[in-house]
């Protein structure tokens, strides 16, 4: 397996982060502070909440999550830029459209920029987890001229995941789930409580049961179904077990270069997605790429090391 290469902020960047201290919590709750509103996205309702005034930033969930899961880097963005947080199609109040065409990425990046529009802005700082962070990788390719910066948590390049799903046994062993999730009827095995079980903040966890309770778990899975990559079929048996064959090429690469700066924040306890698939992301991007990745973190970064990735973002949005 190749060695991981890691590109870290400058330490001077670091420092800023630390000198500007803790962010001032005001005492009225988050929840009570946001303005909530909605995009019409072709027909697709798409709830979203703000919070600030400045630049543009969007923020994306991934699975199993709601626009909640950027609580902390909302309270400190949110001194310099108006941070709008999706609700993604299928997710606590945003329209759930039947048909797993309904969720193919062409119209999952047309949700962002609906909203982007909507905000009366022609571009926007992007930021992703999971599938959000992999609607944010498309939505950066395929719209340079909307996206200013690009900040991804825990979903390498989509060129990264394809490679490391066809030559890493260890990528392809713990993605087991994700082939499991394009089942027809995975969907009817799914609970609000038992999403919610990732969730450790207690405050936290009722409100993401609620949410998902107001979510359509088949619209969940749906991302899986149609932009998920499904395993390759099994090699037909040779006539002879004594012939060498040589090991599958990687995939190519798919999709335009990136061509905005790229924050990528990667917690390294991520079963799911392993860091080897960071190798090699400066191959397909035009501008800067700064790496941080954090041990002892897992998928969750935001809120594994929500301080550190706070702080992270704001010393590099201040670059």
């Amino acid at each position: 397996m190749k060695r991981i290469h890691t590109i870290v902020l400058a330490v001077t960047a670091l420092i800023l982060a630390l000198a500007a201290g803790a962010h001032a919590m005001p005492g009225e709750p988050l929840v009570d502070r946001v303005t909530h509103g909605y995009t019409d996205s072709n027909g697709v309702r798409i709830h979203h909440v703000s919070l600030g005034e400045g630049p543009l930033v969007v923020m994306l969930h991934g699975f199993p999550d709601y626009w909640y899961t950027w609580r902390h880097q909302m309270e400190a963005l949110a001194d310099n830029f108006k941070v709008v947080a999706l609700d993604l199609r299928g997710y606590n109040r945003s329209d759930a459209p039947a048909g797993v065409e309904q969720y193919d990425m062409r119209l999952l990046v047309g949700d962002v920029a609906a909203v982007i529009r909507d905000f009366g802005n022609e571009k926007a700082i992007v930021c992703g987890h999971d599938w959000g962070g992999a609607i944010a990788w498309a939505f950066a390719m395929y719209n340079p001229g909307m996206t200013e910066r690009l900040m991804i948590c825990n979903l390498p390049h989509p060129n990264g995941i394809r490679r490391e799903l066809a030559n890493n046994p260890d990528q392809k062993r713990n993605s087991q789930y994700a082939y499991d999730f394009q089942e027809p009827d995975a969907h009817e095995r799914l609970t609000a409580e038992g999403l919610a079980a990732w969730v450790t903040d207690d405050d936290a966890r009722p409100k993401y049961i609620e949410a998902f309770k107001r979510s359509n778990f088949e619209a969940m899975l749906n991302y899986y179904r149609r932009n998920f990559p499904r395993p390759a079929p099994k090699p037909e048996p040779k006539p002879s077990d004594d012939v060498e064959t040589a090991p599958p090429p990687s995939p190519p690469s798919a999709g335009p270069r990136v061509a905005c700066p790229v924050l990528l924040i990667h917690g390294l306890d991520d079963k799911a997605l392993l860091a080897s698939g960071l190798n090699d992301t400066w191959e397909w991007l035009d501008s800067d790429l700064t790496i941080v990745t954090i041990p002892n973190a897992g998928h969750f970064v935001q809120h594994d090391a929500s301080d550190l990735v706070t702080r992270t973002m704001i010393a590099w949005l201040q670059r």
